[in-house]
């Protein structure tokens, strides 16, 4: 760990500090190209977009300019480390964005007292942008402020850490549940956190046809007795039973997602599962069980973590980039349920194809194909881009 921490701030700081750079996209290298880049020519955009801001995608780069916007209340798992520390996961943020998806990024720390200031603030800067990427907002603002910006703006307003998981998630378990001999209508779900990821990802897997899932969260299953509901999990609540808590709610189920911390899976509630269980153990960096303790436990898993370290890695990379290149393409003013929907299948999709050389080189392996160990696909798959932006900007 000492040597990851020292490799990791050295990347961060040399040969210039931070990951992010400016570059023009247009020659300014003689007397002229400044003429046009600048006074006098400048002011002829300038006319065009006051008198139809519609060519302002014409005449600028908004079309293909996301914001990556925080608060900072929520960053990674390190919880509320203000806006300044969230800079660095900001800038990754858009590093991935131009390395899978050829999208620009400005990263916007916002310190703010309020949720409202906050909402405030993204709607003053709004026009720079043809679409703003939430990220590390704590729950339950999170909703409020994503809710909130996408009644008051024209372009799309995307919460990555509540529906850039729901997609690969969704992705990943169509997948899995096919390969136990199973179905998402008929698996039975349970929940461990019902935050922000963990209730985006139960309602996009309510409206692609599960219909039996049990939210589990500290103080035990989310059933319609508890006085201490929201308006994000409320509509995932169950009907008052028996079930109250982790244990009992782990009899029999056929699919475990873990959205809560480290080890709050153990061996017990592992062998509560029915037969040929899929589990996505997500909290990071820790997941809720290591895959090879599950294993250990059991020879008929399906697992996934957030890792990249472990098969099966549920990588938001996967999604932000396409789900934004295809809403960018299409001039969306909005992302749809149709077009999360539309990514997870052909996420989904993806994974059920022979992978490419380029996948394998990347990944110093031999061969890969769908099974127990690759049930979504990498995210150096250059097919991606294609595939995932094509179906989004087809719902849109």
């Amino acid at each position: 760990m000492d040597d990851l921490k020292k490799r990791a701030l050295d990347y961060h700081q040399f040969p210039v500090p931070g990951k992010l750079s400016v570059e023009s996209s247009k020659p300014c290298a003689t007397q002229d190209d400044l003429s046009l880049a600048y006074t006098p020519g400048v002011a002829e955009p300038v006319r065009e977009i006051h008198a139809d801001p519609a060519t302002a995608y014409q005449y600028t780069n908004k079309g293909n300019l996301v914001a990556v916007i925080t608060d900072g209340t929520a960053v990674l798992g390190l919880g509320n480390m203000g806006a300044l520390a969230s800079k660095p996961v900001m800038e990754g943020k858009a590093v991935l964005f131009k390395r899978f998806a050829g999208i620009d990024v400005f990263d916007i720390e916002v310190n703010a007292k309020t949720p409202d200031e906050f909402i405030e603030t993204v709607v003053n800067i709004a026009p720079t942008f043809g679409g703003i990427n939430l990220e590390d907002i704590a729950a339950p603002h999170c909703f409020y402020i994503e809710n909130e910006l996408k009644n008051l703006l024209d372009i799309p307003v995307f919460h990555d850490d509540q529906h850039g998981t729901a997609v690969i998630v969704a992705a990943a378990l169509l997948n899995a549940l096919e390969i136990q001999s199973k179905s998402l209508p008929r698996a039975k779900i349970v929940f461990l956190g019902a935050g922000a990821a963990g209730c985006s990802c139960a309602k996009l897997l309510k409206l692609m046809g599960a219909t039996d899932i049990t939210m589990v969260d500290k103080s035990g299953v989310i059933d319609t007795d508890r006085a201490d509901l929201h308006d994000n999990n409320r509509e995932l609540a169950v009907a008052p039973s028996a079930v109250k808590t982790i244990d009992a709610a782990m009899e029999g189920a056929d699919v475990f997602i873990g959205v809560s911390a480290k080890n709050a899976l153990n061996s017990d509630l592992i062998r509560k599962m029915a037969k040929n269980p899929v589990i996505f153990a997500l909290a990071n960096p820790d997941p809720e069980v290591l895959p090879s303790v599950a294993h250990a436990i059991r020879d008929d898993i399906v697992m996934a973590t957030g890792r990249s370290d472990f098969p099966n890695q549920v990588n938001n990379a996967l999604c932000f980039p396409y789900l934004f290149r295809g809403a960018l393409d299409a001039k969306a003013k909005q992302i749809t349920e149709k077009m999360k929907v539309a990514a997870a299948h052909a996420l989904s999709a993806l994974a059920r194809e022979p992978v490419p050389q380029a996948v394998l080189q990347a990944y110093n392996l031999r061969s890969l194909q769908f099974g127990k160990d690759y049930i979504i696909p990498k995210p150096f798959d250059p097919r991606l881009l294609e595939r995932v932006s094509k179906a989004v900007a087809g719902a849109a």
